[in-house]
C-alpha cells in the first residue's frame, strides 16, 4: 500500500523521489510507490543509484528553503546520517539569492506598522547576507544605533509548513511499512526537527536566545553577544546591534599574531562548557563563519536561531563523558552512553562496549591536543545507532557544537589543546552544578521538610513505643539473647530521644537567632550560639558512639558468644 498522492504535495513527492533514487535507496521509493511520482524520469533515475555525497548539498540547496535547514540539522545527527554524508551536509551553505527590497520595504511596513524610512534613520537597501529563511540589512536608529534587521523571506513559513507535511505522511508510511522506519522512528525524528525548524522562524524566540546567553556569558569579559531592540523586533523582524569585526574564516595571518589566540580560545571553552554543562542552554551552531573578531579582539557569537537544550540529569553525565573522552577511557565512555540511551529489545551493548573501546584506543596513539572531542562525541553517537542504542538527539547536537569549537580553536590558535581545557576546568563547573542545586529554593525546602520531619517524629516514636508496650511488635530473632536485645532497644531509644532534643535545639536558635539580645556571642544572640554548640557536640557524640564504640561494643559480645 502506497501513499496517497495529494495534489499540493504532489511537487515535493516528486522531488523527494529523486532525491531517494539518486542516493541509493530506490527501494524505498518503490515501498512508498514514489516511483509513480516521477513518471518519465523513473528509468533516468534507476541508472543514478549512487553518487558522491558532495552533491546532496547541492541537491538540498535546489530544493528550498525547507531542505536547506532539513540538511543543516540532519548534520547533528550521526545515529541517521552516514560519516560521509554527515561531512557533506556540515558544509550545505545557507547562503542563496536575496530577495527585492520592495519585500523588503512590504514586510517592514506590516510587522512595525510605519514605513521602513519613519521606523529606521538609514536602511541599507542592499542586503549584507541572504539565507534561505531571510536576509539581513544594515540600519541606524533614530537615536544613532548602528543596528542589523533580520527580515524574513516572505512566503517561507507556509512553504515549510506544506514541506513538512508532505515529509510526514512519507514517514508514517515508513514507520508502518519498513525496517527502518520502525528502526528510527522516522516521524517522531521529523517532528523534532520540524518543531526546531518552525521555531526558528519566529525571531522572538532568537531575540530571547540573545539577552539569555548575554546574561549567562556576563562573566566573560573577552566574549560578546549582541542584543535585540525589543521595539523593532516581532515574529518576522529581527534588530539587534551591529557587530563589527571579521569571520574566522577571513583573518589574515598578519592579525593572528597580533592577538592572544590561547586566552581567547581558553575563554570561549570555559564559556561554552559552562553553557553545556551548567546552564543548559548553549549556542548550537558556532562554526567559525558565526563568530566574529571584533575590533577590540573580542569573539562575537552570532546567529542564535539554533540552541540546545539540556536537563540537569543529562549533564552531569555529559560531564563525566567528556572527562572521559579528554582521559582515553573508553570503558566509562561506553558506561555513561548506555546510560545515557533508550535500548531495543536487540540492543548489542557488548557489541557497542568493544567497538566504543577501539574508537577510543584508536585515540590513543594521538597527541591529546589532536583529539577532536566532538567528533568522538558523534562517532559513539553513530556506533550506538548501529547497535541498537540511541542516545538523546541533544547529545549529537552538541557533538557538532564541540566540533566547530575545535575548529574555531584551530584557527585561533592552533597549538591549543581543548581537551586540556576540558579538564582545566572540569573542577570548577562541577562545584558550580553543586552550587546551582543549594539555592535559597531547596534550602528553604529542605529546612521545611526538617522541621515537619521533627514535628511528627514525637508521635511517631509514641506509636512506636504503644507497639512495643502492647506486645504488637514482632520481632524476627535467631538465638539472641533478651538482654542484648533490651539493651539494643534501650540504646535506640536513647540516641532518638537525644536525636529530637537536638533538632529542637537547632530549631529554637534558628528561631531566637531572629529576636534581639544585649547579650552576644561572635555577632549573634550568645543564647542562640550555645544551642547550636551544644547541639552539634552532642551530634558528634552520637556519630561517635555509632561509628566506633557501638562496633567495639560488638565485638566484645562476640568474644564472649565465642567462649
Amino acid at each position: 500500500m502506497a501513499i496517497t498522492m495529494k495534489k499540493e504535495y504532489l511537487v515535493r513527492y516528486k522531488d523527494i523521489a529523486r532525491l531517494l533514487y539518486k542516493y541509493g535507496r530506490s527501494d524505498l521509493a518503490k515501498q512508498v510507490g514514489l516511483d509513480e511520482a516521477l513518471g518519465a524520469d523513473n528509468q533516468a533515475f534507476n541508472d543514478k543509484q549512487v553518487a558522491q555525497a558532495e552533491e546532496l548539498a547541492d541537491d538540498l540547496e535546489a530544493l528550498g528553503p525547507t531542505f536547506i535547514k532539513l540538511g543543516q540539522l540532519l548534520s547533528t545527527r550521526a545515529d541517521l546520517v552516514p560519516p560521509a554524508y554527515l561531512k557533506a551536509l556540515s558544509r550545505l551553505q545557507d547562503n542563496v539569492k536575496g530577495f527585492s527590497y520592495e519585500e523588503v520595504d512590504k514586510t517592514v511596513s506590516q510587522e512595525l506598522g510605519v514605513k521602513v524610512n519613519r521606523a529606521f534613520k538609514e536602511f541599507d537597501q542592499k542586503p549584507l547576507a541572504s539565507a534561505s529563511l531571510g536576509q539581513v540589512h544594515r540600519a541606524v536608529l533614530h537615536k544613532g544605533q548602528q543596528v542589523v534587521v533580520k527580515v524574513q523571506r516572505p512566503g517561507v513559513k507556509e512553504q515549510i509548513t506544506n514541506d513538512l507535511a508532505a515529509l510526514r505522511e512519507i514517514a508514517q508510511f515508513l514507520d508502518k511499512h519498513t525496517d527502518m522506519g520502525r528502526r528510527f522512528r522516522l516521524e517522531s525524528v521529523l517532528d523534532e526537527l520540524g518543531a526546531a525548524m518552525l521555531l526558528e522562524l519566529d525571531y522572538r524566540q532568537e531575540a530571547k536566545h540573545l539577552v539569555m546567553l548575554r546574561q549567562n556569558l556576563a562573566e566573560f569579559e573577552l566574549l560578546f553577544v549582541p542584543q535585540p531592540f525589543n521595539d523593532y523586533t516581532t515574529s518576522k523582524i529581527l534588530t539587534m546591534d551591529y557587530v563589527s569585526g571579521t569571520k574566522l574564516t577571513e583573518i589574515s595571518p598578519v592579525v593572528l599574531t597580533e592577538i592572544n589566540g590561547e586566552a581567547l580560545c581558553d575563554e570561549l571553552f570555559a564559556a561554552y562548557l559552562k553553557q553545556i554543562l551548567v546552564d543548559g542552554f548553549f549556542h548550537a551552531d558556532p562554526h567559525p563563519g558565526n563568530v566574529l573578531l571584533t575590533m577590540d579582539r573580542r569573539i562575537a557569537l552570532l546567529d542564535l536561531g539554533m540552541v540546545g537544550h539540556l536537563s540537569s540529569d543529562v549533564q552531569q553525565d555529559l560531564i563525566k563523558l567528556l572527562l572521559a573522552i579528554s582521559e582515553g577511557r573508553g570503558e566509562d565512555v561506553a558506561d555513561v552512553a548506555l546510560k545515557l540511551g533508550r535500548q531495543n529489545e536487540d540492543a548489542k551493548k557488548q557489541e557497542f562496549r568493544m567497538r566504543v573501546g577501539q574508537l577510543v584506543a584508536q585515540n590513543r596513539n594521538v597527541e591529546m591536543a589532536d583529539v577532536e572531542t566532538g567528533r568522538v562525541v558523534m562517532e559513539v553517537s553513530r556506533l550506538a545507532s548501529d547497535c541498537g542504542i540511541f542516545l538523546p538527539s541533544g547529545l549529537t547536537m552538541l557533538g557538532k557544537t564541540l566540533l566547530n569549537l575545535d575548529r574555531v580553536a584551530r584557527v585561533l590558535d592552533p597549538k591549543f589543546d581543548p581537551n586540556a581545557s576540558i579538564r582545566n576546568h572540569a573542577r570548577d563547573l562541577m562545584t558550580r552544578k553543586m552550587s546551582n542545586k543549594v539555592s535559597t529554593g531547596t534550602l528553604f525546602h529542605s529546612v521545611l521538610e526538617t522541621t515537619d520531619f521533627v514535628q511528627k517524629l514525637p508521635d511517631r516514636m509514641n506509636k512506636i513505643f504503644d507497639l512495643i508496650a502492647n506486645n504488637q511488635v514482632g520481632i524476627r530473632v535467631d538465638a539472641i539473647d533478651e538482654a542484648t536485645l533490651i539493651n539494643g532497644i534501650t540504646k535506640v531509644a536513647n540516641r532518638i530521644t537525644s536525636g529530637i532534643i537536638f533538632a529542637a535545639m537547632i530549631v529554637g536558635a534558628a528561631l531566637i537567632m531572629r529576636i534581639p539580645s544585649r547579650f552576644m556571642l561572635f555577632g549573634y544572640p550568645a543564647l542562640a550560639i550555645i544551642f547550636f554548640l551544644v547541639a552539634a557536640l552532642g551530634g558528634l557524640y552520637l556519630v561517635y558512639q555509632a561509628m566506633f564504640a557501638d562496633p567495639k561494643d560488638a565485638k566484645k559480645n562476640d568474644s564472649k558468644e565465642a567462649r
